[in-house]
């Protein structure tokens, strides 16, 4: 599979062979970025009246997404119930097939739900076009532009959800793509990652998505202005309360300090507006967020659920609101899949995770993806591949005759990482992954075939004295991917030297560890990462983290 990775490998000693450079220089992209059409024009305040602190990346989870997730979950509640009228809403779903024209080589499939969602403000359309300043729709009437990318990721036993959010100014490589309208390639270029909507559609910024992070997008789903209020009123409108009243001529919005009840119209105003309290980017996002979060519950209540005539409705007004790929409107099993881990939202089961950034060297009004930790995030979608299954009890292991397995912490494992390719630096890139694991790993070295060529596939070896082995290579072995099949016996290694982490284990084995080996062929792909730099978990919320307050 292609990396898409740009992690620098650090490399030293005989054996750490280094690493290919990655391609697109510094020049390269400067020219690029010269040739590239300007970018989508842009309705928001500069970039110092946006807001600031820590705490901006958290908090950039934005509307439209949000609603998709609640049409979805509730479209699903419908087709749930067995109502024919229910199920005959789902032929209102807008349809759009874009496989023909992504072009460029798509990542493999690891069983996990991905999902593209998209909220245009597309000025095209009844009921779009009077939205947004006066020049912005000048500019791009007719035309359309994105604010919210953000990916869902579903894990593939659909018991956990993150949903990662793609600054709308992030300045990234976007790969050769259709024309939405002519269908003529466009070369690749470095621009901000919206633009790859606004002029390859959402083909385009799947294709863009996926090179970025090597994570296969499965499905996407599309809402727009119009979406939004109908969803609104066909809820019955939402209840929001406020410490002071708005009187803003932008937004075409008056309402008193207190509580007030807002259909479609009044909501759109709501969660557009600008100039409110601080007047920062940053509290307009959280009064969006909290918002969302009473759609969601509302939409999930029992008083919808149980209304015949009311969720009829609504289902139509969803179904009548978004554009979804084929394969996915048509599915029903997969709209239930994302409507179950969907519903969890007011539990606190998501995760909303706004991509490390920090302000681009080229141009301080953009930003740049913070690497390696974006790249580690990646990594952990990618590596969530496995369906879980519950470990045998000891009763188990007496009723069948074998011993039952043991479950042990990476830090209780002690590794031995051998480069069994010809690519300079691969024992301590492997080494480097797994250290910052958790796992003990205590030397390097190389391993030789027999014909001289490199391993094709990774194995894991295990000294066939040691009665615990077993157990420790079957750890090491669930933490690669692919996942190899230990096997007892253990090669010869060639120019072994030791290892040094670049932070010391929290813990050593006791004496008599088994030390297992790690032989990396061309098929590895990655460590599984589940310890997430703190750069991302300081831009993690979960939905029980959305306050109900006035705000």
């Amino acid at each position: 599979m292609t990396d898409y990775r740009s992690v620098p490998v650090v490399t030293s000693g005989q054996d750490y062979r280094a690493a290919p450079t990655q391609p697109g220089s510094r020049m390269a992209r400067r020219a690029a970025a010269a040739a590239a059409p300007p970018p989508p024009p842009d309705d928001r305040p500069p970039r110092g009246h946006r807001g600031g602190g820590n705490g901006g990346g958290q908090n950039k989870m934005r509307i439209l997404a949000w609603v998709s997730i609640g049409v979805t979950s509730l479209m699903v509640a419908g087709a749930l119930t067995g109502y024919t009228v229910y199920r005959d809403a789902f032929g209102n779903i807008k349809k759009k097939s874009v496989n023909s024209d992504i072009i460029n080589p798509r990542p493999v499939d690891t069983g996990a739900l991905n999902v593209l969602l998209v909220g245009s403000d597309t000025r095209a359309g009844k009921g779009n076009a009077r939205y947004g300043q006066k020049l912005a729709r000048e500019a791009d009437a007719g035309g359309k532009r994105t604010d919210t990318i953000i990916l869902m990721h579903i894990s593939p036993n659909r018991d956990k959800a993150r949903l990662i959010s793609f600054p709308r100014d992030s300045m990234v490589q976007i790969p050769k793509c259709k024309n939405e309208t002519t269908k003529q390639e466009m070369p690749p270029r470095r621009d901000m990652i919206n633009s790859a909507y606004n002029s390859g559609g959402i083909a385009c910024t799947i294709s863009t998505i996926e090179t970025l992070t090597g994570i296969r997008v499965n499905h996407f789903v599309e809402v727009d202005f119009s979406g939004f209020k109908n969803i609104v009123d066909a809820l019955g409108g939402i209840e929001i309360c406020l410490k002071s009243g708005v009187n803003d001529k932008n937004s075409k919005l008056v309402l008193p300090p207190g509580k007030s009840l807002l259909n479609g119209e009044k909501a759109l105003g709501y969660v557009r507006l600008r100039h409110y309290g601080d007047g920062s980017d940053i509290q307009r996002i959280k009064r969006q967020q909290i918002f969302l979060s009473k759609v969601v519950a509302k939409a999930t209540s029992s008083e919808l659920l149980t209304d015949v005539g009311k969720l009829r409705d609504f289902i139509a007004a969803a179904a009548g609101s978004v554009t979804m790929d084929p394969e996915l409107a048509n599915d029903t099993e997969q709209l239930i899949n994302i409507a179950l881990s969907a519903k969890e939202m007011t539990a606190g089961g998501v995760k909303f995770t706004t991509i490390p950034w920090g302000p681009d060297p080229e141009d301080k009004n953009r930003v740049v993806w913070k690497q390696p930790d974006a790249n580690a995030l990646f990594t952990s979608i990618k590596t969530d591949t496995e369906v879980a299954t519950p470990a045998p009890s000891a009763s188990t292991g007496t009723a069948t005759g074998t011993k039952p397995k043991v479950t042990l912490k990476p830090e209780q494992v002690k590794i031995q990482v051998l480069n069994g390719t010809k690519t300079f630096g691969k024992a301590r890139e492997v080494a480097d992954q797994l250290a910052k694991e958790g796992f003990n790993v205590v030397g390097v070295g190389n391993y030789e075939a027999s014909d001289g060529k490199s391993l094709p596939k990774t194995e894991v070896h295990y000294a066939k004295t040691i009665e615990s082995a077993p157990d420790h290579a079957g750890t090491l072995a669930g933490a690669l991917v692919p996942k190899p099949a230990p096997a007892s016996g253990k090669v010869a290694v060639t120019n072994p030297q030791p290892y040094t982490p670049a932070t010391a284990p929290t813990s050593t084995p006791p004496k008599g560890t088994p030390v297992i080996q790690l032989v990396v062929g061309e098929d590895f792909e990655s460590v599984k990462v589940t310890k997430l730099p703190d750069s991302v978990n300081n831009s993690t919320i979960t939905a029980s983290e959305q306050k109900n307050t006035c705000t």
